[in-house]
């Protein structure tokens, strides 16, 4: 990792720590995807637990983060305060108001990392003091279990050193890729709200079973197991979609006929609907 103290230049800003093991993280929010993500980095091994800070207005979701030895606040202000790499894990529509609280507190030493949804770097910049680095990542619900796929961008502050030092803190969540920042809203469509379409998709998977004779409960378990082994082989096989569907298609079998209801149906047309209608509502909430 390129975060070595040699490698930075005078007028570079001040290099988060070079020794992640001493390296203070801070959340703001202690929902889900908070959670995921601090599981991950925990996972890591690279940072203790006792290096993490997290704050939420009451104790609700604290407690499991306690059992994992992370500490906890109800104020912001020390989370910033404690940590040099910030979380900010907070519904988009409290963003301006938790930004406002603790921008006293952020210094040129701070990374602040966003995972709002909808909320542009230029306006996370504009509500934070001047060459404040910043990144926008969008998790997804599989975080929680290190099965995640996330997509970074960087402010016009943060650079290569920042985004390795993110790869590397989250890499046991999942899937870690950057890009560029209207990539982000795409990647909302795809597999942040993606993952609520597999479900939809399960439970249609189940239901039809139900109606073919299978018990509910049964046919949920296979569902669930077929979309995880085909999930798994789609990720490490290295091949194209379309060549594995071609490979369960034998000539005139079951396969190609379930293929041939589903395209009837609309299928491949509504699931790209639904990312894009997906996207589009991420980019208005960016302009609210």
């Amino acid at each position: 990792m390129s975060l070595s103290e040699s490698s930075v230049k005078a007028s570079d800003p001040p290099a988060l720590q070079p020794d992640v093991s001493r390296l203070k993280i801070g959340f703001i929010g202690a929902g889900n995807m908070a959670f995921g993500i601090a599981q991950g980095i925990i996972a890591s091994e690279k940072v203790p637990p006792s290096n993490i800070t997290i704050s939420a207005p009451s104790m609700n979701n604290l407690p499991r983060f306690q059992e994992r030895g992370v500490s906890v606040t109800h104020s912001n202000a020390e989370v910033v305060d404690r940590s040099r790499l910030v979380f900010l894990a907070v519904k988009p529509h409290l963003v301006p108001t938790v930004l406002n609280g603790i921008s006293g507190n952020v210094t040129k030493e701070h990374v602040i990392v966003s995972m709002a949804a909808g909320v542009t770097l230029e306006t996370l910049e504009e509500l934070l003091p001047a060459g404040t680095r910043v990144i926008r990542i969008m998790p997804n619900l599989p975080c929680m279990l290190l099965e995640g796929a996330l997509l970074l961008a960087c402010g016009s502050g943060a650079g290569q050193r920042e985004e390795t030092l993110l790869k590397t803190l989250l890499g046991p969540c999942g899937l870690v890729e950057a890009g560029p920042e209207p990539w982000i809203d795409a990647h909302v469509g795809l597999s942040g709200s993606g993952v609520a379409f597999v479900y939809v998709f399960a439970e249609a998977l189940a239901d039809g079973a139900v109606k073919m004779g299978m018990p509910s409960a049964l046919a949920r378990r296979i569902a669930a197991q077929t979309i995880l082994g085909a999930g798994v082989l789609l990720r490490d096989s290295g091949k194209f979609p379309a060549e594995l569907k071609a490979e369960v298609c034998t000539p005139g079998g079951t396969t190609i006929h379930g293929i041939h209801a589903l395209e009837k149906g609309g299928f491949r047309a509504a699931a790209m609907g639904a990312v894009e209608a997906a996207t589009e509502r991420a980019r208005e909430l960016g302009k609210k």
